[in-house]
């Protein structure tokens, strides 16, 4: 594979994966708008396991937390703050999941990868984006998630199957919507993406298994690798903006984008 094409893969979807802007719809854009040789499933899981280390990194203590929990809750007890959090990871994942295989096994999946469905997504999702950051009570942390809250965040994250509209930013809307603070709601939109990545992750790992080569695993490593710092440093700059900053600059930028892919769709 083209290295330019490797390259810019990694960077489009470790700075998009975690921002309200789609990385999916971003990476299904790359080869129609610039002619370049679609980057495979392989480089696609590759990056989503670049994105998916560098949120873990990111939240470890969280992380940590939840996975200590998962043992307590594997034995049927809800007793702690980790087996707490990993049901509500759970419950919150299980819609996306069942909604995936729906769209996979339709063929359904492949019907929505089109500039114009992109086009619209970006500019309708991201108005109910604004409109849910700007009305939104700031009276709930993400240490006040509640499982009914993390059902309903998991209903909202489903539609982001549909490309362009964005895991994190359907999810981000559905916090603020819920009156969660703009880091709490960025923060339980970034825990979520976990066990998501790993579900998808593993599905179309599993597709590409029988295919890959030595070759494809020299370039998915590369991809990963700038992936997890591209991931990294845009987490980390986001998390800090939200203190001072709304969403609105991402509502903005997506409208515009839209509004070019409409225009590039319908002529």
């Amino acid at each position: 594979m083209p290295l330019l094409t490797l390259v810019l893969a990694a960077l489009i979807q470790g700075i998009t994966e975690f921002l309200p802007v789609s990385s999916s719809g971003h990476l299904i854009l790359l080869p129609q708008l610039t002619g370049m040789a679609d980057q495979g499933q392989v480089i696609d899981v590759a990056v989503h396991v670049g994105t998916l280390c560098a949120v873990v990194l990111y939240f470890w203590s969280d992380v940590r937390i939840a996975s200590g929990g998962l043992t307590r809750l594997a034995r049927g007890k809800i007793d702690t703050k980790g087996a707490f959090l990993a049901l509500c990871l759970i419950v919150a994942t299980i819609p996306v999941v069942i909604v995936g295989l729906v769209l996979k096994l339709s063929g359904l999946d492949m019907m929505l990868r089109s500039t114009a469905v992109i086009g619209w997504t970006m500019i309708i999702f991201g108005i109910v984006l604004y409109w849910a950051d700007q009305t939104g009570k700031t009276d709930r942390t993400a240490g006040a998630w509640t499982l009914k809250h993390a059902a309903t965040m998991g209903l909202w994250q489903a539609i982001s199957l549909i490309p362009g509209t964005s895991r994190s930013g359907i999810t981000i809307t559905a916090a603020r919507q819920l009156g969660y603070t703009r880091e709490g709601g960025a923060k339980l939109s970034m825990l979520m993406s976990i066990p998501t990545i790993i579900a998808a992750g593993t599905l179309a790992g599993v597709e590409v298994a029988a295919t890959a080569n030595v070759q494809a695993a020299k370039d998915g490593s590369l991809a990963a690798v700038l992936a997890f710092f591209a991931a990294l440093v845009a987490l980390t700059l986001m998390m800090r903006l939200l203190k001072s900053v709304s969403f609105t600059p991402y509502v903005i930028y997506r409208i515009l984008l839209g509004i070019v892919l409409l225009w590039v769709a319908y002529t």
